[in-house]
């Protein structure tokens, strides 16, 4: 099963794509971590990126491509994976395409933006032992300090509402694009999130199994 989990940040697709990954036994491959990892353990492709994230450039398509490429002949992938922050955009998805990689299923999760803001804008973290907490979902004791050290909560900047705003305005423009793209190939689900992690996981896999018998 070779599986692509789409949704704006905040969305809550990393975390579905852990629960689908444990649940059918394969690996979930997040963009991020693999192009840290190509960066460390020094590949061609991995050199390749660190002169671009050096000079605080993105990362273009086609290093991207040979990154993930990589990732995909490993052992642990051979028998399906999930896809989570790649492809981003319909040309990367066309790459995929084109490297014979043909997808089963793309998950889809829908949250309006504005839950999206209120979700993340609600969130705190402490700096020093990195407990994370949430206003209205997951509080700390009194709102303020964290219950494990007492240090002050604070705000990180991918949280900051403006931020939010941002990021979801390029998702929209960049990435958004893909859902027609991977309807149009008859592989796309949609997954209404809830407000309860719960409640996603159980449509996202009614979802998919309703997807694979399709």
């Amino acid at each position: 099963m070779k599986m692509i989990f789409l949704g704006a940040p905040g969305a809550g697709k990393g975390t579905q794509a852990e629960i689908v990954s444990e649940k059918y036994k394969i690996p979930t491959i997040s963009t991020g971590v693999i192009i840290r990892e190509a960066i460390k353990n020094e590949t061609e492709t991995g050199l390749a990126a660190k002169a671009y994230t050096d000079s605080g450039k993105l990362v273009p398509d086609d290093v991207v491509i040979g990154i993930v490429k990589e990732r995909l002949s490993q052992p642990d992938a051979q028998n399906g994976f999930i896809l989570d922050g790649f492809p981003r955009t319909v040309p990367q998805a066309k790459a995929l395409e084109d490297m014979g990689i043909n997808m089963d299923l793309v998950v889809d999760i829908e949250v309006p933006d504005e839950k999206i803001i209120a979700r993340m804008s609600g969130r705190r973290a402490c700096k020093k032992c990195g407990a994370t907490y949430h206003l209205e979902y997951k509080p700390s004791r009194d709102g303020k300090t964290c219950d494990s050290c007492g240090e002050e909560l604070t705000v990180r900047r991918d949280d900051d509402p403006e931020v939010v705003k941002q990021r979801l305005e390029v998702y929209h423009e960049q990435t958004e694009p893909l859902i027609d793209f991977y309807k149009a190939l008859g592989k796309l689900v949609t997954v209404i999130g809830q407000e309860k992690v719960e409640d996603t996981t159980r449509l996202t896999l009614e979802a998919i199994e309703k997807g694979i018998k399709s």
